[in-house]
């Protein structure tokens, strides 16, 4: 097999996201070139896809559309991932959340939902879920599909369950969901204030005004200039003296936005709005 078939060159991915702009209404500038491109060509090795069948199949196939998206947009995920990120919200992000009358949170490119349920579970523990109201959105159907249904296999939940006592709770993660074959399913408790929908960060804009916003992991697929527009979407969406909380990767990168924060975890890049 021909090495050509599974590559592509800048330019082609240039004519692939305007082929995807013009059908789908889906806008990837912004996007990191280099890691799109990775993307892309893994697409095209799993699937065996020229750059001529790719275009083809983007143009006239909406679920290879919907996998594409999947497999370009994909952000893994897990319960209590990083637990010192956990630890800090535990001890100085949630106390001072439990001042304000209603909670709004906002976790911006969810995946399949397991942060905003430790989210959830974090709420529930400090006595705070029933005044809160969570919002999981992502660009992508499947994952969100996923989310709502809070379903996850049964054996992810021991690594699970590890990185929850690591971020000091004293209860047990299996108080929270119920095991039945090999499934896990997150409480009914858990779900009721909570609602999974779509939105997307390069096009959507401000749909509420949140006291917390996590977005972890997500802006580096972007570039400089995007991520300054998200940021300011953030900086926009939250409440004065609302938490800001990229991930480890990320941080404020703007001198002139990072001085409208507080910082409070350079570790975990948690910020607090000042100004």
């Amino acid at each position: 097999m021909s090495d050509f078939v599974h590559t592509i060159s800048f330019d082609d991915l240039v004519e692939i996201t305007k082929l995807i702009r013009n059908v789908y209404g889906f806008d990837f500038v912004g996007y990191s070139q280099a890691s799109l491109k990775r993307r892309v060509t893994r697409i095209m090795q799993l699937n065996n896809l020229s750059l001529f069948e790719i275009r083809s199949r983007l143009t006239n196939d909406s679920a290879f559309f919907d996998q594409f998206l999947t497999e370009v947009t994909v952000n893994v995920t897990e319960m209590f991932r990083d637990p010192g990120f956990f630890k800090v919200l535990r001890n100085e992000v949630f106390p001072y959340l439990a001042s304000f009358q209603r909670i709004k949170v906002w976790n911006a490119g969810c995946s399949s939902g397991e942060e905003l349920y430790s989210f959830a579970i974090l709420l529930e523990e400090q006595g705070l879920y029933s005044r809160s109201f969570l919002y999981g959105t992502d660009i992508n159907t499947r994952v969100l599909s996923k989310a709502k249904k809070g379903i996850y296999e049964l054996s992810r939940m021991k690594q699970y369950s590890e990185n929850f006592i690591a971020t000091g709770s004293a209860h047990s993660l299996s108080d929270f969901y119920t095991a039945k074959y090999e499934a896990a399913t997150i409480s009914n408790k858990l779900k009721k204030n909570i609602l999974f929908s779509v939105h997307n960060l390069v096009s959507d804009g401000v749909f509420n005004e949140f006291q917390m916003i996590s977005c972890r992991n997500v802006l580096i697929y972007f570039d400089v200039e995007l991520q300054e527009r998200v940021i300011q979407l953030f900086y926009d969406s939250l409440c004065m003296l609302g938490f800001l909380c990229l991930g480890s990767k990320e941080t404020l990168r703007s001198n002139e936005m990072a001085k409208r924060f507080r910082v409070v975890s350079k570790t975990e890049n948690i910020y607090q709005k000042i100004a």
